[in-house]
């Protein structure tokens, strides 16, 4: 550990989780402390997954998934981490890896009502909550949730504030997911990396994030799609995005873009509507897409599309 570093409290619930099917590794958590998702949550895609917290030492991370990196399963990193901290028992640690191997510690000096638990892939652990009963009320929604990770994780969240949560209240949360296997980009393997740092009702605001990250990274493919001039999968894409966000005016814009490129004008004279009702400098924007051949330079259906008051 970081010899001499500030102990930073932050007495919180988290769940670190694999998901069996697609091996997505991640973290969630929520805490009645300012930016809790700087200090807990870490993740690597195809290496593992650490919170860290209580009289937190973030370096657990970091060395954590360093461990893990090398051959290390999430019971031997986290052994070798409380191992050579003479503060482990001021410290509460979940960590899983790759494989789906999990660990947890809390310290014997953790604030009660402090505990963890493990599972099949997942670990959870909560410290200075109202009852004991909020971590094992965790892992039984985690168990029973349907969806994706990041659909299980909320889950968890959702089932700890409901039994109590943080006996002090709630301030922020985090949920960060990263790939299965890595691509080598490590921005490129995040699926979510959202944060609420400071909000009265951090778990309503971090499953709203989630809903639009979700339609964000549809947009994020039609993008590439796009790039490919890959109308069709663009305008799949783009449509999904707009279909989750029904009244975001950028993404109606642009699947009514890619409609448009592939001659379906009518379809897209209602989108390009909406976007122009939001904010009418979307009509100039149309006027410089043919130049960049992300709309045909075809004149009368520039004309066409600009007539498409709101």
């Amino acid at each position: 550990m970081l010899a001499g570093a500030p102990l930073r409290p932050v007495h919180t619930y988290s769940i670190v989780a694999r998901d069996a099917a697609t091996g997505e590794l991640g973290v969630a958590v929520q805490s009645h402390w300012f930016s809790v998702g700087g200090l807990v949550p870490w993740a690597e895609a195809g290496v593992g997954a650490v919170a860290t917290q209580s009289l937190v030492d973030p370096s657990y991370g970091p060395l954590g998934l360093a461990l893990m990196r090398a051959g290390k399963s999430a019971p031997e990193a986290l052994a070798a981490l409380l191992a050579a901290d003479a503060q482990r028992e001021v410290r509460q640690v979940g960590m899983v890896d790759a494989r789906g191997e999990v660990a947890t510690h809390t310290g014997r000096l953790d604030i009660p009502m402090a505990g963890g638990q493990a599972g099949r892939g997942y670990v959870v652990q909560a410290n200075l909550m109202g009852k004991a009963t909020v971590w094992p009320a965790m892992a039984r929604a985690f168990e029973a949730a349907a969806g994706d990770l990041a659909a299980r994780l909320l889950a968890a969240l959702d089932a700890a504030e409901a039994e109590g949560g943080d006996i002090r209240g709630r301030q922020s949360a985090a949920l960060l997911v990263v790939k299965g296997r890595s691509s080598g980009r490590p921005w490129a393997d995040k699926v979510f990396d959202l944060r609420v740092e400071d909000h009265p009702d951090p778990l309503a605001e971090l499953r709203r994030l989630v809903q639009l990250q979700r339609a964000y990274n549809h947009m994020s493919a039609g993008d590439d799609c796009v790039g490919l001039q890959d109308w069709a999968c663009a305008e799949r894409e783009y449509g999904a995005a707009q279909g989750l966000q029904p009244d975001n005016a950028e993404m109606a814009f642009w699947h009514g873009v890619a409609l448009a490129t592939r001659g379906r004008t009518e379809a897209a004279l209602p989108l390009f509507r909406k976007a122009f009702r939001a904010d009418p400098r979307w009509r100039e924007l149309v006027r410089r897409l043919p130049e960049v051949d992300q709309l045909p330079r075809d004149p009368k259906l520039l004309e066409t599309i600009l007539s498409a008051s709101p």
